[in-house]
């Protein structure tokens, strides 16, 4: 009977009510004087304590679990132990496969870098993308074998491709300019699209019951560049930049998760999840999940998150998105950080945000923490 077992509780209260009954039938009989009758008075009211107490402590043992088995009660080990590891075979598949690489001008890699054709499989969401990863020429030279590497993710607008960023934004060429003048350290670029599933724009959203899409990027994207190259992984080590919808993706990042990505720049940006009949319901009717959804909403009603933010946006074309961006820079406290960089002229188009690039990519790389 093990001493957790309610059948033990169950015989414990009825010895106990034998006991005590048993107490009050001879009670009479040891009413007497002597030494003999004060002895077995005394003995049946310690029975009689004996049998409730153990009544009471069986049941607090079985309410709070204190001892599981009588071994234990007893101070000895109750069972054997022993840590098996897993199998070989059941390790988990590498999150960022390299597919082959992009030719896009730069000439040898080890003097201007490499873009990567890569696909990647989240582990934690189960969604999948396929991208490109800039690889600088640093990365390839001898005496750089053990350097790691800042990332900065780029995310092009919706609807759109990731091959966008290099054929219209032209952002490895970009960077590996940059590099090359030493006006940019060497650095890992990533370039994605903002929607996780090819059918839906999920807006970089956890949609409740549907695509996990933020979670996605902020923790499906550092497993995966982690699993395949040399990546500076310091506190607020990262950056993300987007246009347009990639935009509002780049500043939901950083604020959202500031450990990873220190800085984050938006161009042209909205600061809100817009909703349509491309995005569905991406809230479920919730109206906290539609708050937290808004940046400007984060930056007025949520504690201020460490990282430094860019807006940049044209005083002629796109007064639209001037005036947001001027509201949203107007409600950031320390330690939240914004910055404006306005154009006097240009659009929400690839030219612009072409233009805008360059100065985005240094302004990143003045950001993001140094580890040395």
């Amino acid at each position: 009977m093990g001493l957790t077992s309610q059948n033990l509780l169950l015989l414990l209260v009825f010895i106990a009510v034998a006991v005590c009954a048993l107490v009050l039938w001879l009670w009479p009989r040891a009413a007497r004087k002597g030494v003999l009758s004060w002895a077995a008075r005394l003995g049946m009211l310690v029975v009689a304590q004996v049998s409730v107490l153990a009544v009471l402590l069986v049941a607090a043992n079985n309410e709070f679990g204190f001892y599981s088995t009588w071994k234990e009660l007893f101070g000895q080990n109750s069972s054997h132990q022993e840590l098996q590891p897993g199998k070989e075979g059941e390790k988990r598949p590498p999150a960022l496969v390299v597919k082959g690489q992009e030719s896009v001008g730069l000439g040898p890699r080890e003097k201007g870098g490499q873009v990567d054709r890569i696909s990647i499989h989240g582990p934690v969401t189960g969604l999948s993308m396929d991208g490109y990863a800039y690889l600088p020429p640093q990365y390839f030279q001898k005496g750089h074998e053990k350097d790691r590497f800042p990332v900065i993710v780029a995310v092009t607008g919706q609807p759109g491709v990731s091959r966008n960023l290099i054929t219209q934004i032209k952002v490895p060429q970009a960077a590996s300019k940059l590099v090359k003048e030493r006006k940019m350290r060497p650095t890992i670029v990533l370039m994605v699209r903002p929607s996780v599933v090819a059918d839906r724009d999920t807006n970089c959203t956890d949609v409740p019951g549907g695509p996990q899409a933020m979670t996605f990027f902020n923790q499906d994207l550092p497993i995966a560049v982690n699993d395949k190259y040399r990546a500076d992984n310091s506190r607020g080590g990262w950056g993300a930049v987007g246009n347009s919808t990639g935009g509002y993706c780049a500043l939901k990042m950083a604020m959202t998760n500031p450990a990873r990505y220190g800085a984050g720049a938006g161009l042209s940006a909205d600061f809100f999840a817009r909703q349509d009949r491309e995005t569905g319901d991406l809230y479920a009717g919730s109206k906290q999940l539609k708050n937290e959804a808004d940046l400007v909403w984060r930056l007025t009603h949520m504690p201020a998150p460490p990282v430094s933010l860019l807006v940049g946006v044209s005083k002629k074309g796109e007064e639209k998105y001037l005036k947001q961006a001027e509201h949203f820079a107007a409600k950031a406290k320390w330690p939240t950080k914004v910055e404006k960089l306005i154009r006097d002229e240009g659009g929400h188009n690839f030219q612009t945000w072409r233009e805008e690039y360059p100065e985005v990519l240094r302004w990143l790389d003045k950001q993001l923490a140094d580890p040395r």
